[in-house]
């Protein structure tokens, strides 16, 4: 899809969007993906790079090369999460030590409009996609209630955890970075971005380029064959993760991470004055509510311009 400098910059901003969910365990950058209307290239463009495109490049030569992977859309998508990823981590972890329910309830506002939108991509309903929904939010559930492990911090298991948060990265409602929560690496990862720990961050680089153009064939293949029931799927897998975006958590038990710090491992979701009888902290419950509708619009909106911007097309 040919597209000048302004459709480019527009991809680069959503791909700032991808990248400042998936700093954030239980928020997907591929939710961001699908409801700004570029999913399906960026599953297609990320399956096209292969032993195909190399043919390409060797037989009719490098501008033939980059049309065919869909070269522009992916530096500019990719270049936005860069920015995204490297500006906000700092701040989003920050945010996240200091205002959780504030945090937690803007994203979950922006879940369930994401949930409902996507739902709402499918007109036939029937048993098989209705199985298909309630098979994906089942899966989400029970990864959000998995313990968090302690993990190695070797090279391979580095890669292995790169390999595996990406392709949760691209499936909306599984986040990327919550399953390097999952693994362990969740802090790992975030300070070697932010102490700009090279050998880290190209291993896990180079983990996460693996696990793409594997996981993405996959993807490609069941929208182009089960389209619905994927997208179905894809819904159910939002619904879960509502699971581990619930604001009110109360810790259940800790753990000493790397570094002597204590940290939570197992968390219970509560009602808003629970939480407050419980931790002795405001619940904001006021401003939870209002940011959840404020994450709720946003998507709303972003919805409303993608239908706009598709119509011109």
């Amino acid at each position: 899809m040919a597209r000048d400098l302004k459709g480019l910059l527009g991809i680069t901003l959503k791909g700032m969007g991808m990248g400042a969910a998936d700093v954030v365990p239980g928020v997907s950058g591929g939710t961001i993906a699908f409801i700004s209307g570029i999913y399906e290239e960026l599953i297609n463009s990320i399956k096209s790079i292969n032993f195909k495109a190399l043919k390409v490049l060797f037989r009719e030569g490098p501008l033939s090369f980059w049309k065919f992977i869909n070269g522009n859309f992916l530096v500019a998508l990719f270049l936005g999460i860069g920015i995204s990823v490297v500006s906000l981590a700092r701040i989003i972890e920050y945010v996240l030590e200091n205002q959780p329910v504030l945090i937690w309830s803007f994203f979950f506002g922006l879940i369930v409009a994401s949930a409902w939108f996507v739902g709402k991509k499918i007109t036939n309903w029937n048993a098989g996609k209705i199985i298909s929904v309630i098979t994906g939010i089942a899966f989400a559930w029970y990864i959000t209630s998995v313990t968090p492990a302690q993990t190695p911090v070797s090279y391979w298991f580095i890669f292995l955890s790169g390999a595996l948060a990406i392709c949760a990265m691209i499936l909306p409602g599984i986040s990327g970075s919550f399953i390097l929560l999952l693994l362990g690496k969740y802090q790992f990862v975030l300070n070697a971005v932010n102490g700009l720990k090279v050998d880290i961050i190209i291993i896990i680089g180079l983990g996460a380029v693996v696990g793409l153009l594997s996981f993405s064939n996959l993807l490609s293949w069941l929208l182009k064959k089960y389209h619905d029931m994927t997208i179905a799927l894809l819904a159910g897998f939002m619904v879960g993760s509502l699971n581990k975006i619930w604001p009110w958590k109360i810790t259940v038990s800790t753990f000493i991470d790397s570094h002597g710090i204590e940290k939570p491992l197992v968390e219970k979701n509560v009602l808003p004055d629970t939480y407050q009888a419980v931790t002795s902290a405001d619940n904001h419950l006021l401003w939870a509510i209002l940011l959840a509708i404020l994450g709720f619009l946003i998507i709303l909106l972003v919805e409303k311009f993608s239908e706009s911007k598709t119509s011109q097309i």
